[in-house]
């Protein structure tokens, strides 16, 4: 089962590779996100939460970045509300929930596996039927960065 989610995985990144491809490596977490262009609710939210310095220093980082149909997905008035300036705090607990310090490689994953965030917080993976960060999906994986790793989740995962 292992070996089975693994090479899902690595075939969901091969997929996902154009449009991440455009020379990643070179480019931090942050342009690497602005790049892929599904993204922008993400990079929104970072620049609100002025983690955008944090997020392009030297790392490394493990990002579970959710994509623009995750957040539009959240209740209605959500993504608005954290992004307005007295909303900072909480805005900034989701955003660091969803990064671990490090690199961590979809093959470093172990089911039920816990992984201290940024946040404080930790999230647990799953790797049965799927790769899942604290039920949100994983579905690409491995997309390096020149300070990290960033793995795309379908759904935005929010701190206890």
């Amino acid at each position: 089962m292992f070996r089975r989610t693994f090479i899902a995985l690595g075939a969901a990144a091969m997929i996902s590779g154009p449009a991440l491809a455009d020379g990643h490596m070179g480019k931090d977490i942050v342009d690497t996100a602005v790049g892929a262009g599904n993204f922008t609710t993400l990079v929104a939210a970072v620049q609100a939460a002025g983690l955008v310095d944090t997020l392009k220093g030297d790392g490394p980082f493990t990002v579970f970045a959710p994509t623009d149909d995750a957040f539009a997905a959240l209740p209605e008035g959500t993504v608005a509300s954290l992004l307005e300036p007295e909303n900072k705090d909480q805005l900034i607990a989701v955003l660091t929930y969803h990064v671990v310090p490090g690199k961590v490689m979809s093959g470093d994953l172990s089911d039920g596996m816990m992984a201290a965030t940024v946040q404080g917080g930790e999230v647990t993976i799953g790797t049965m039927g799927g790769v899942t960060v604290d039920g949100a999906n994983v579905v690409a994986a491995d997309i390096e960065a020149s300070n990290g790793v960033i793995h795309v989740i379908d759904s935005v995962i929010l701190p206890n």
